[in-house]
């Protein structure tokens, strides 16, 4: 379904759009389209051809892989406000890399790739920042890659936690999180075994580090926690 009252004050708070003129988002805005999804439903899936990309209004999307051996693999799950698949259109074959799956009902807008690839074309400044979000992006991989293999599984559990802190609460010495997706997820994501996952929050709560209520997740140390060394 289209949205045509959708403003074009709106579509300029999209990073990536934020350099167009009048013009040109009105030609976004002509194949744009909302998609809602039901939990569980899938958006696309890998190999499937990539003709758009995707910014979620509201819900979360699991971006996942399925091995060899058929156990699946979460490589990110986009919050509200996240952008996805941008990168895809700038492939020789532009297929999706990834499976991806809705958690919870999720809203989404869809960009149709060729009429945006059409306009960077014609566009200097739209050009540009999207090569630096994407360089941002590759930055933020990069040391995700570092402490997803140089770091062991309670650093990363508890680095995965420290960045939940909201920015208001940085200095609190006690902060109280909740996990926006099942610790199942949140364990792939972090390249870790449900059960080596649960270990370590047991072992993190004999050290009076944290408490666990469900989704809730109290940092009772948090100055400790930042400098955990075993």
């Amino acid at each position: 379904m289209v949205k045509t009252s959708l403003s074009n004050d709106v579509l300029r708070q999209h990073h990536l759009l934020g350099e167009l003129n009048d013009e040109q988002l009105d030609k976004i805005k002509k194949t744009l389209r909302f998609i809602n999804l039901s939990d569980g439903e899938h958006l696309f899936e890998q190999g499937q051809n990539a003709d758009r990309f995707y910014q979620v209004l509201s819900g979360q999307i699991k971006l996942y892989l399925i091995s060899m051996e058929g156990s699946e693999r979460v490589i990110e799950v986009m919050q509200e406000g996240q952008t996805f698949a941008e990168a895809v259109i700038f492939m020789e074959e532009r297929c999706y890399p990834v499976n991806s799956e809705s958690i919870g009902k999720t809203e989404l807008l869809a960009f149709d790739s060729d009429t945006f690839l059409n306009i960077l074309a014609e566009s200097k400044d739209a050009c540009f920042r999207l090569l630096s979000d994407m360089s941002k992006r590759l930055h933020h991989r990069l040391n995700e890659i570092d402490y997803l293999t140089l770091q062991n599984a309670t650093f990363r559990l508890i680095h995965y936690l420290l960045k939940q802190i909201p920015a208001d609460h940085e200095d609190d010495d006690t902060v109280e999180i909740k996990l926006t997706t099942s610790k199942s997820i949140v364990a792939s994501r972090l390249s870790i075994q449900p059960e080596t996952f649960s270990r370590i929050l047991k072992k993190l709560g004999k050290q009076e580090l944290i408490s666990v209520k469900g989704k809730v997740i109290t940092l009772l140390d948090v100055e400790a926690l930042r400098n955990f060394d075993s």
